[in-house]
C-alpha cells in the first residue's frame, strides 16, 4: 500500500519562505573569525609510537579555571580552536592515557595565534589495576525544569521492558494495561531519542511493553516543556534515550535473560569507532508468555429488570519480540557530524483468552444461563524507522544548527477467531445462541518528519533559539467482523465492515529568547502550530476535516539564592489532539459484553500549565519540591454507558473541562557510604466538569502516590536494591480506582574479573499488582479486578567488552 501526501500550496510557500529566511540569517552569521579572537592549534600523538590520536579531547581554560572552549582532534590528531583574546591553559585527554596540562599562554592583537606544537600523551594502561572509581553516575539528576533518570544502572530493570522502567519512576504511573500517566494524567507525550516513534503509535504507550529495558540508557521527564518541544502532551514530555556508545575502538555489552513466567532474552549493544566513523548496533530478542486473569461483576438496572453479569477471564499472550537498531556517525570534522540509523521492531504474538459469563436476573439465586467465549488471535507487527541527523557547530560554544529527517513505516495484522457457546443452568447447550465470528484488522501508518533547529549565543549569557518542524502522517485501518450463518457461511456484521483513513499534517515554527544575570535567568518562547487533520470512513463516505492554527507561549524564570538553593517558575500552553484510537469508530470484539471504540467527532483539549519548583542541595542529598496547577478545556475522558440488557460501551467524549492542583516532593539521601535512598511523594486534586454530557456529571478526584528506592553496597561486587510503590485510591470521572501496592527486590554480583554482572530480581514480590475499580453511571454499577502482569522472577548475566 502506498501513501502520498501533498501539503497545501499556502503551507508550502509559508514554510519555504521561513526556511529561506532562516538559512539567509545563518549565512550572515557564519563568517570569518572576529578581529578580537585568537587561534590555538596543535597535534596530539601517542608518546611512545608517535602515532596520531584522533578524537582526543582538548579543553581550554581561563586563569580562573573556567572552561572556555573545547573540541576533539581530527583523524590526523590535529586541532584548531578559536577563543577571545586572553590568558589560557589547555588540558589534553584521551581514554587510556594520562592527561597533559600546558603552561599558561596569552593571545592578543600582537600574537593572535598560539601553536601548542606536538603534545605526546603517555599510556596509562600499566596503572589500570590501581585505578579506583571514585563515584558512579547517580540514578537521578535534578534540574528545575527536567529530571534525568539513568536507568541503565538500575538493577531492577534487568530482563524487563521499558514499560516496567516507567512504572518505577517518580511522578509516573503505569496501569496493568501498559497505559502511562504523568502526575495523574494520561495525556503525556512520549518520545524516543527526542522524536516520535512507532512504539507509541496505534497502541499508545502500550507498545513500550515490547522494547527491552537493556536498550535504554536514560529517561528524561519534562513536566513543563518550553516552546522548543511540540505542544502535544498536557502533562508534559517523557523522552526515552536509547543506548549508543561512542568510545574509540571496539566495545560493547551482551545480556542473557531467563525468567518465570517464561521470559527468555538475549541483547547486544556494540560499537566501533575509528577515525571519522562511529558504528553502533543494538539488538534484542525476547520470548515471553504473559498470563492474565480477572473478574468483572455488573448490575444493569436501567429498565424494569435488573440484569446481573458475573464474568471471569483467563488468558495468555505468547510473543516473540525482535528489536534491532543500527547506524553510524560520520565526522566531517570536529564541528560537523552526520548520523544515519535504521530501526526495525517486529512482534509476533498468539493470544488466547477464555471468558465465562454467568447471567442472572434480579439476584444471584436466579441464574438464566452461562456462556463460554474464546478469543484466538494471531498478530504480526513490524515497525521500521529511518533517521538522518546533521549537526553543525560553529566557533562559539552553543552556536549550532541541527537538521533531522525521519520516516516511520508501521503495519499490523490481527486475525481473530471467536467461538461462543451458551448453556442453561443445568449445563444443557442452547444451540440457537452458539456463535462463530472472525475479525480481520489491518492497520498501516507512514509518517514523514523534518525538523531544523538553530541556536545562537547572544552577548555573555544570552541565547536565541528558533526552528521549524513539519510532520506528515497517513494511517489506514481495514476492519471487518463476520459471523457464521446457519448455512455455515461468514457474513459481515452490520456496522462492522469499513475502512478508516486518518491524515494528519502539522507544521510548527518557534522562537525562544533567554538571558542570565548573576542570580536570575529567564527565557520566553512562542510556538505556532498549524494543524490539518481529516478522517474518512470510506464505505459510508463519511468525512470529518479539521483545520486550526494555535499559539503556544512558554516562560521560564529561575532565581538562584545560592549555588545550592534555587527557585523556578514556569508556564506553558499545551494541547492534546485526539489520538488515532480516540477517533477510530471500530469496536473491540474480544469481549462480547464490553465494547471499546473511538469517537470521530472528538475535539482537541487545551491546557494552561503553571509550575513553581524549588531545589535545595545538601552535603549528602537533594530535595526537589514542586507545586503545579493545570486548567483544561474540552477535556477528553472515556465514558462508559450500559444498556438495559447489560451490554457496555466505552468511548471518549469532550467534557467541559478540568482544574487540577498538585504537590510533589523528591529527595535522594546518602544515609551512609553503603546505603543510598531516594523517595518521591506526589499529591494531586482535580475538579472535573462533565455537565455537558449529563447534568449531574461532575466529579472531584484526589489521590497520592509514593515511591522509595534503597540501594545497598556491601563490597566484593555485591549490590542489593529494594523498591516499593504505592498508588493510593483515586476518584475518577465515573467512580474510583482502588489503591495498589507492589515491591521489587534485586541483587547483583560482579563476576568474571568484573567484566560480568549477575543480577537476580523479583518484580512484584507479593503478587499484589491488581487493577481494581468501581464504575457507576446511569442505570449500572460495575466492579472490576484484573491482573495483567504477575510476579516475575528474572536472572540475567551482563558481560562487557572494553567498557
Amino acid at each position: 500500500m502506498i501513501f502520498l501526501f501533498k501539503p497545501s500550496n499556502s503551507a508550502t510557500w509559508i514554510f519555504s519562505g521561513i526556511l529561506l529566511i532562516l538559512l539567509n540569517f545563518l549565512g550572515r552569521n557564519v563568517q570569518a573569525q572576529q578581529s578580537n579572537k585568537g587561534e590555538i592549534s596543535g597535534k596530539v600523538i601517542d608518546k611512545q609510537s608517535a602515532l596520531a590520536l584522533p578524537f582526543a579531547t582538548v579543553s581550554i581554560f581561563n586563569e580562573a579555571g573556567d572552561l572556555v572552549e573545547g573540541n576533539i582532534t581530527d583523524a590526523d590528531g590535529l586541532f584548531v580552536l578559536k577563543v577571545p583574546f586572553g590568558s589560557y591553559y589547555a588540558i589534553i585527554e584521551f581514554m587510556g592515557y594520562e592527561a597533559s596540562k600546558t603552561e599558561t599562554f596569552k593571545l592578543n592583537k600582537e600574537n593572535p595565534e598560539f601553536n601548542l606544537g606536538v603534545v605526546g600523551l603517555e599510556s596509562g594502561l600499566s596503572n589500570l589495576d590501581e585505578v579506583i572509581v571514585a563515584g558512579e553516575k547517580p540514578f537521578m539528576e535534578l534540574a528545575l525544569d527536567k529530571r534525568i533518570f539513568n536507568v541503565a544502572e538500575d538493577l531492577a530493570n534487568a530482563g524487563r521492558t521499558t514499560s516496567d522502567i516507567l512504572m518505577n519512576l517518580p511522578s509516573v504511573t503505569v496501569d496493568t494495561q501498559g497505559n502511562v500517566r504523568l502526575r495523574g494524567s494520561d495525556n503525556v507525550r512520549i518520545l524516543v531519542d527526542g522524536k516520535p516513534s512507532g512504539l507509541v503509535s496505534f497502541k499508545g504507550s502500550r507498545g513500550l511493553q515490547q522494547l527491552p529495558a537493556s536498550m535504554v540508557e536514560r529517561i528524561e521527564i519534562i513536566t513543563n516543556p518550553s516552546a522548543r518541544y511540540e505542544a502535544e502532551g498536557m502533562a508534559g514530555v517523557i523522552n526515552i534515550v536509547l543506548k549508543k556508545e561512542t568510545n574509540s575502538g571496539f566495545n560493547g555489552s551482551f545480556e542473557v535473560i531467563v525468567g518465570t513466567p517464561t521470559n527468555l532474552g538475549l541483547a547486544a549493544n556494540l560499537n566501533y569507532r575509528h577515525k571519522k566513523i562511529n558504528w553502533f548496533i543494538n539488538y534484542g530478542i525476547a520470548k515471553r508468555i504473559v498470563p492474565r486473569r480477572g473478574t468483572l461483576f455488573q448490575e444493569a438496572f436501567g429498565g424494569d429488570t435488573t440484569f446481573i453479569s458475573d464474568q471471569s477471564t483467563e488468558g495468555t499472550v505468547n510473543s516473540i519480540d525482535n528489536n534491532v537498531r543500527a547506524g553510524l556517525d560520520y565526522f566531517f570534522n570536529e564541528n560537523s557530524v552526520l548520523t544515519a540509523s535504521y530501526s526495525l521492531r517486529r512482534s509476533d504474538a498468539h493470544r488466547i483468552t477464555d471468558i465465562r459469563y454467568n447471567d442472572y436476573i434480579f439476584n444471584l439465586d436466579n441464574m438464566q444461563s452461562y456462556s463460554l467465549r474464546r478469543q484466538n488471535e494471531t498478530e504480526k507487527e513490524p515497525n521500521s524507522e529511518y533517521l538522518i541527523t546533521y549537526k553543525r557547530s560553529f566557533d562559539k560554544k552553543g552556536h549550532e544548527l541541527t537538521t533531522v529527517l525521519t520516516y516511520l513505516d508501521y503495519w499490523e495484522n490481527s486475525d481473530q477467531l471467536f467461538t461462543e457457546s451458551t448453556f442453561s443452568p443445568d449445563g444443557t447447550l442452547i444451540p440457537s445462541r452458539s456463535l462463530v465470528q472472525t475479525s480481520v484488522n489491518d492497520e498501516f501508518e507512514k509518517q514523514y518528519l523534518i525538523q531544523v533547529d538553530y541556536a545562537k549565543p547572544i552577548g555573555a549569557e544570552g541565547k536565541f533559539e528558533t526552528g521549524i518542524r513539519s510532520s506528515f502522517r497517513n494511517m489506514e485501518n481495514d476492519f471487518v467482523v463476520k459471523e457464521q450463518n446457519e448455512q455455515g457461511e461468514f457474513e459481515p456484521m452490520p456496522g462492522l465492515d469499513n475502512i478508516f483513513l486518518y491524515r494528519e499534517n502539522i507544521h510548527a515554527l518557534y522562537g525562544i529568547l533567554g538571558n542570565k544575570t548573576k542570580k536570575l535567568s529567564y527565557q520566553g518562547g512562542l510556538r505556532t502550530e498549524l494543524t490539518d487533520i481529516k478522517t474518512t470512513l470510506v464505505k459510508t463516505n463519511e468525512e470529518n476535516p479539521r483545520n486550526y492554527v494555535n499559539l503556544f507561549p512558554s516562560a521560564h524564570l529561575t532565581y538562584n539564592f545560592t549555588e545550592e538553593n534555587g527557585l523556578q517558575f514556569s508556564y506553558s500552553k499545551r494541547v492534546r489532539r485526539p489520538f488515532y484510537n480516540d477517533l477510530s469508530p471500530f469496536v473491540t470484539f474480544s469481549d462480547a459484553r464490553n465494547f471499546f471504540s473511538g469517537n470521530p467527532d472528538l475535539e482537541p483539549e487545551f491546557t494552561d500549565a503553571f509550575e513553581l519548583g524549588h531545589i535545595k542541595y545538601f552535603e549528602k542529598g537533594t530535595l526537589f519540591s514542586t507545586v503545579f496547577y493545570r486548567n483544561t478545556v474540552d477535556k477528553i475522558e472515556r465514558i462508559r454507558t450500559v444498556d438495559n440488557e447489560g451490554n457496555a460501551t466505552t468511548f471518549p467524549q469532550n467534557l467541559n473541562g478540568e482544574q487540577s492542583f498538585g504537590l510533589e516532593f523528591t529527595t535522594d539521601y546518602a544515609i551512609s557510604s553503603w546505603w543510598k535512598v531516594d523517595v518521591n511523594l506526589n499529591f494531586f486534586y482535580a475538579d472535573i466538569d462533565g455537565s455537558n454530557i449529563q447534568t449531574d456529571f461532575t466529579a472531584t478526584t484526589y489521590s497520592w502516590n509514593a515511591r522509595q528506592n534503597s540501594r545497598f553496597t556491601f563490597g566484593n561486587g555485591i549490590i542489593a536494591q529494594v523498591r516499593a510503590n504505592y498508588q493510593a485510591r483515586q476518584q475518577i470521572a465515573q467512580g474510583i480506582r482502588k489503591g495498589i501496592f507492589f515491591m521489587d527486590v534485586s541483587a547483583s554480583k560482579d563476576i568474571l574479573k568484573k567484566k560480568g554482572t549477575l543480577v537476580l530480581n523479583i518484580a512484584d514480590v507479593f503478587n499484589s499488582r491488581w487493577d481494581r475499580y468501581i464504575l457507576e453511571g446511569q442505570g449500572f454499577i460495575t466492579y472490576g479486578d484484573f491482573q495483567n502482569v504477575r510476579r516475575q522472577i528474572n536472572l540475567s548475566l551482563n558481560y562487557r567488552i572494553r567498557q
